[in-house]
């Protein structure tokens, strides 16, 4: 019984990826190749001057990464928030700038493989401050800010179960 659930919450997965945009599959491919150091992004991802500098700027954003792991607040308490809330909207406010992330949904997909499940209760948090920066062009500001359902923003609890589906770059091979 639970391998078959197990197996129905990856095909979920699968599916909740599936249903992002192109833009925004490659997007969450290549982070998840730079922030969890899977392969070299430079190789595989660089197709042009103006990739390789964007994973170069990806690559500094992303040093962040290890510490925020290990700072995600687990108390109820004030005291931790302010270190963690202002380094996650950074890096946060680095992708959302990038204009690949169109929804809260592929920001939360891709923060949770990022940073692990403990980090879903800050994640609308998280993007909602990074959407309402000055340097969020005002229209995408809008429709970021639009796209946290009320649902996602009120929720009283969050799953600690871990992702299981890591999208990964395939090759295309030649008919």
């Amino acid at each position: 019984m639970a391998v078959t659930n197990a197996a129905s919450l990856t095909i979920a997965e699968m599916r909740e990826f599936a249903s992002f945009t192109a833009a925004e599959q490659r997007y969450i491919r290549r982070s998840l190749d730079i922030g969890l150091s899977r392969c070299d992004a430079f190789r595989i991802w660089g197709r042009t001057q103006g990739e390789t500098a964007a994973i170069r700027s990806q690559y500094v954003a992303y040093q962040e990464l290890k510490a925020l792991r290990g700072a995600i607040p687990h108390e109820s308490g004030f005291d931790a928030i302010e270190g963690f809330i202002g380094k996650i909207t950074r890096v946060a406010a680095f992708d959302l700038a990038q204009e690949r992330i169109e929804c809260f949904s592929a920001f939360r997909f891709l923060y949770e493989r990022l940073l692990g499940p403990e980090a879903r209760p800050w994640l609308p948090s998280a993007f909602c401050a990074a959407a309402a920066l000055p340097q969020i062009r005002p229209e995408r500001r809008k429709m970021l800010l639009q796209s946290l359902s009320e649902a996602a923003a009120t929720a009283p609890g969050w799953s600690d179960r871990a992702p299981s589906f890591f999208p990964e770059f395939i090759e295309e091979v030649a008919a």
